[in-house]
C-alpha cells in the first residue's frame, strides 16, 4: 500500500503542449463520427425522402467493413517503423481523408442530367442510397485512419493509469469542445443563406460541410507536427508480431471481453434511439416546425457539449477517489436517471425541459466512454506484463470495432424502430417542397416590386431582361416539376385506385406551355403577371402531390385515417389563402403571406400513434440495457487495487531490464 500511495503521489505528468494537442483529435471520433452517422440517416430521410429502413442498412455497412479495416489498421500502426513514428502518419492521412470525405457525402447530384438517368422515382431513390453508401464507406474508413493510431497513442504516451484518464479526458474535453458548435450544423443547414430560397437542409448540408473541411485541413497538419510519441525508441526495437496472432491474443483476454460487453450493450442502448433524440423536439414538442426545432436543438446540444467539458473537471477526482470500475457505475446510474426523467421533460408546453436529461445523460456518458478509453490501457498493461509485448493498436481497434458495431447494429435497428413507429418521411419531404414554391412566390413577389421601381435608360434591354428570366423559370423549375409530378402519379400504385385522373397535372402543362407563347410579348406588365403565374402555378403542382399522398394515406391505414383526413382539411384552407392572394405587388400583404407559410408548415405534423411510440421507444430501451451494462460492470475483475499491482510489476520488470542494458553497454 506504501508502494501504491507513493505511485499515486508522484504520477508521470504529460506536458500541457502535449495534452492540448492530443486532446484535439477527440474532434473527429467524438464529434464527426457520430454527426455523419445521424445527420445523414436524420437528412436522409426527412429531406431526401429516403426509407429510414434502407437508411439503416446503408449505415451497418461501413461498420461490416470495420471489422476488417479497424483490426487491420491497428495491427500495421503497431508494426509499422517509420522516421516521424507508427502513428503520426496516420494522424495527418486519416485527417485530411476525413475532412474531403466528409464534404463529398452531402454532394449527392441532381438535376435533369441525373434524372435522366434513372427517369423513375424509385431508381433515383436507389442511386442516391448507393452515392450515400458509397462516401460514408469513404469517411468511415477515413476515420479508422485516424482514431485506432490516434487512440493508441494515448494508451502509451503515459504509464500511469490515472494520467491516462487525464489524457483521454483532455480528448473528450477538447473533443467537446467542438462538439459545441456541431450541433448547430443542422441549424445552420436550414438557415436560408445555406440551402437557398426553395431549398431544404439537405442542400444547405453541402456548404456547411465545406467549412467544416476547412478546420480539419490545417488541424491535420497540426497534429502531424506537434504530437509526440514518448515511447517509440523503446518500441521501435520491439520485435514485429503477426496478424492473426495478434487478434487471438486480444480477444482470449478476459478482462477485456467484459469491458467490450459493457461498452457495446451500452453503445447499442442510446444509439437504437439516438436518432429519435431529433425526431422527437421536431414532430412532437414543435410539431414539425423544423426551423424552429432546430434552434432548440442546437441549444441543447450546446448544452450537451458544455456539460461534457465541465463534466471532465469531477470525472478526473472521481476517478482517483473510488476507483475506475466504481465511477464506472456511477456513470450507468446517471444514465438511466437521464432516460427516467424524460418521462416528464419532454413537454411541449415547456420545451426547454429537455436539457434536465441532456445534462444527466452528457455527464454520465463522457464518464462512461472516457473510462472505457483509459481501461483499454489497464488492459494492454496486463497484457504486457505476461507477454513482454507492447500491442495498444490490437486492443485499441478491437475496442473501437465494438463500439461501432453497437453503433451501426443500432443505426439499422433505429431506421425499424422509426418504420415501427409509421413515421411518414414522404409527408415530410413533400411538405417541404410546397412551402419551398410558397417561399419561392414570397421572393419573386419582391424582384417583380423591384423591377417596377427600376428606370432602365433601354426599355428592350430591361424587358428582354424580364423575359430571360420568364423563362428560365418556366423551363428549369416548373417544366421539370410537370414532369415529376405526372411520372409520380403515374408509378403510384395507391393513387391509381383513386377515382382521380390527371386532368389538373394536364391543365397546369397546358398552362406553362400558353405561358412561353405569353413570353413573347412586348408588354412589360404582361410580362410581369407571366412571372407570377408560373410562380403560382408551381405551388399548385406541389400541393396536388401532397394531397395525393394524404389521399393514397388514407386508404392504406384505417388507424390513421382521420389524421390524413385533418391534414387533407388544413391543405384545402391554405390553398384558398393562395387562391385568393391579389398577384400583384403593389398590393401584397407579406405578412399574409407569411401566414400561410407558417399554416403550411403545419402539414408536416406526424399521427398521435407515430408521436407515442417514439417517445416509448426513445425512453424504454436504454434504460433496460443499462441495466444489463450495470450487471456486467458490477463484476469486472480489473479492481483498483489490481491496476496497481500490475503498475508495480512492470515497474519493477522494466527498471530490471534498463539495469541489464546499462550493464551490457558498460
Amino acid at each position: 500500500m506504501q508502494e501504491q500511495t507513493k505511485l499515486e503521489k508522484k504520477p508521470h505528468k504529460i506536458p500541457l503542449s502535449q495534452l492540448v494537442a492530443y486532446g484535439f483529435g477527440g474532434i473527429i471520433p467524438i464529434a464527426l463520427f457520430n454527426i455523419a452517422g445521424q445527420l445523414m440517416g436524420l437528412i436522409g430521410n426527412i429531406s431526401l425522402g429516403l426509407s429510414a429502413m434502407w437508411l439503416g442498412v446503408i449505415l451497418i455497412i461501413p461498420r461490416l467493413w470495420d471489422a476488417v479495416s479497424d483490426p487491420i489498421v491497428g495491427h500495421f500502426s503497431d508494426n509499422i517503423r517509420t522516421k516521424w513514428g507508427r502513428r503520426r502518419p496516420f494522424l495527418f492521412v486519416g485527417g485530411i481523408a476525413v475532412a474531403i470525405s466528409f464534404v463529398l457525402m452531402w454532394w449527392i447530384p441532381d438535376g435533369e442530367f441525373v434524372h435522366s438517368l434513372f427517369p423513375t422515382d424509385a431508381s433515383f431513390k436507389w442511386f442516391q442510397l448507393g452515392y450515400i453508401l458509397f462516401w460514408l464507406l469513404m469517411f468511415f474508413t477515413a476515420c479508422t485512419i485516424f482514431e485506432i493510431p490516434h487512440g493508441a497513442l494515448g494508451m502509451e504516451m503515459s504509464n500511469d493509469p490515472h494520467e491516462r484518464t487525464r489524457l483521454f479526458s483532455a480528448k473528450s474535453f477538447l473533443g467537446n469542445l467542438f462538439a459545441m458548435s456541431t450541433p448547430w450544423l443542422f441549424a445552420l443547414a436550414n438557415m436560408e443563406y445555406f440551402k437557398g430560397p426553395g431549398g431544404n437542409e439537405a442542400d444547405g448540408m453541402k456548404y456547411v460541410s465545406i467549412g467544416v473541411a476547412c478546420i480539419l485541413i490545417p488541424l491535420s497538419f497540426w497534429w502531424f507536427f506537434a504530437v509526440k510519441e514518448p515511447s517509440f525508441k523503446k518500441v521501435a526495437v520491439q520485435k514485429k508480431t503477426k496478424f492473426w496472432k495478434d487478434i487471438q491474443r486480444v480477444i482470449k483476454n478476459k478482462a477485456f471481453i467484459k469491458l467490450v460487453s459493457i461498452v457495446f450493450v451500452l453503445a447499442m442502448g442510446f444509439n437504437f434511439v439516438n436518432l429519435l433524440g431529433y425526431y422527437i423536439p421536431i414532430y412532437y414538442i414543435f410539431d414539425g416546425n423544423k426551423e424552429v426545432a432546430s434552434t432548440l436543438l442546437g441549444i441543447n446540444g450546446t448544452i450537451w457539449a458544455v456539460t461534457g467539458l465541465v463534466a471532465v473537471f469531477p470525472l478526473n477526482w472521481i476517478s482517483p477517489k473510488v476507483g475506475k470500475r466504481k465511477t464506472l457505475l456511477i456513470a450507468i446510474t446517471l444514465m438511466s436517471l437521464a432516460q427516467l426523467s424524460k418521462i416528464v421533460c419532454y413537454n411541449n408546453e415547456y420545451p426547454y425541459l429537455i436539457v434536465i436529461p441532456t445534462i444527466l445523460l452528457s455527464t454520465g456518458m463522457l464518464f462512461f466512454f472516457t473510462l472505457g478509453s483509459s481501461m483499454v490501457g489497464d488492459i494492454c498493461d496486463e497484457d504486457d506484463l505476461e507477454t513482454n509485448t507492447r500491442s495498444e493498436g490490437s486492443f485499441y481497434s478491437i475496442f473501437w470495432w465494438f463500439i461501432k458495431m453497437g453503433t451501426a447494429f443500432a443505426s439499422f435497428v433505429a431506421g425499424l424502430l422509426i418504420v415501427f413507429t409509421q413515421f411518414d418521411e414522404v409527408q415530410v419531404t413533400k411538405v417541404d417542397e410546397f412551402k419551398g414554391s410558397i417561399n419561392t412566390l414570397i421572393i419573386d413577389l419582391k424582384n417583380v416590386s423591384d423591377t417596377n421601381k427600376e428606370t432602365t435608360a433601354d426599355y428592350s434591354v430591361e424587358l428582354e431582361n424580364l423575359k430571360t428570366k420568364t423563362l428560365l423559370k418556366l423551363d428549369d423549375d416548373l417544366v421539370f416539376n410537370t414532369k415529376n409530378a405526372i411520372r409520380e402519379f403515374k408509378e403510384s400504385e395507391v393513387l391509381k385506385s383513386l377515382e382521380f385522373d390527371e386532368t389538373r397535372f394536364v391543365e397546369n402543362k397546358l398552362a406553362i406551355e400558353n405561358y412561353r407563347n405569353l413570353a413573347n410579348t412586348q408588354s412589360k406588365d404582361s410580362l410581369i403577371n407571366v412571372y407570377l403565374k408560373a410562380s403560382l402555378t408551381a405551388i399548385n403542382f406541389k400541393s396536388d402531390v401532397l394531397e395525393n399522398h394524404f389521399k393514397s394515406e388514407i386508404l392504406k391505414d384505417d388507424k390513421m385515417k382521420e389524421h390524413y383526413i385533418n391534414l387533407q382539411k388544413k391543405l384545402n384552407l391554405v390553398n384558398q389563402e393562395i387562391s385568393s392572394l391579389p398577384l400583384n405587388s403593389a398590393k401584397t400583404d407579406y405578412a399574409e403571406l407569411n401566414t400561410i407559410l407558417e399554416n403550411a408548415k403545419k402539414l408536416t405534423k406526424q399521427s398521435p400513434y407515430t408521436l407515442y411510440m417514439m417517445r416509448a421507444v426513445e425512453i424504454g430501451l436504454p434504460l433496460l440495457l443499462c441495466l444489463i451494462s450495470f450487471i456486467i460492470t458490477y463484476k469486472y475483475p480489473l479492481t483498483e487495487e489490481r491496476i496497481f499491482e500490475i503498475k508495480i510489476a512492470l515497474d519493477k520488470r522494466n527498471q530490471e531490464n534498463e539495469n541489464i542494458q546499462s550493464t551490457e553497454t558498460t
